[in-house]
């Protein structure tokens, strides 16, 4: 029998052995910094949320303390606007209905259909709504709608009913998904 045959591999076995051992030691120092980095990473965005959940409480609060016309005043001093299909398509590059809600970035054919159904079917109705009116549709709506911001919805609306068309272009390409 040849030695070295059966030498080299139990050699090589040995080594392989020795390595994966030290390795093992050396991964298992009891080091969670991977687990810290990521709790760390997870607190600061909880940080950041309520932080960000603050300013919004904050807006709001201003926003209510605000005087709020009623709506016979405003039906009162607004304008009859209308609409022009043309001047949207030149603009737009698209062909716009009436108070399509979809032409407002971020809203879908499915969360046009839960706006619809709460009785917000027109532009103006959209942007006479409050802030936390549509989030609270939203939420009603489902876990897949409550994640939708719909804080730039009533002012890309009232550009549409408007007919302010170049504005809400301009505006509509500096947002993502509905949200500055």
């Amino acid at each position: 029998m040849n030695i070295p045959c059966i030498l080299i591999p139990v050699l090589a076995g040995l080594i392989c052995g020795i390595l994966g051992y030290l390795l093992g030691k050396m991964n298992s120092k009891n080091d969670d910094s991977l687990s810290a980095s990521l709790q760390a990473d997870l607190d600061a965005c909880k940080a950041h949320t309520k932080n960000l959940n603050t300013r919004i409480s904050n807006l709001e609060a201003e926003l209510a303390a605000k005087p709020k016309a009623s709506p016979q005043s405003f039906a009162a001093t607004a304008p009859l606007i209308l609409f022009d299909s043309e001047s949207a398509f030149a603009i737009l590059g698209k062909k716009v209905k009436e108070n399509d809600l979809k032409i407002v970035e971020g809203i879908g054919p499915k969360i046009e259909a839960l706006l619809n159904s709460a009785g917000i079917t027109s532009w103006q109705a959209l942007s006479e709504a409050s802030t936390e009116k549509l989030q609270s549709i939203l939420d009603a709506g489902g876990e897949n709608y409550a994640i939708h911001n719909p804080s730039t919805w009533p002012k890309q609306a009232l550009l549409a009913y408007q007919g302010k068309w170049q504005e809400l272009k301009d505006w509509q390409e500096n947002l993502l998904g509905g949200k500055e």
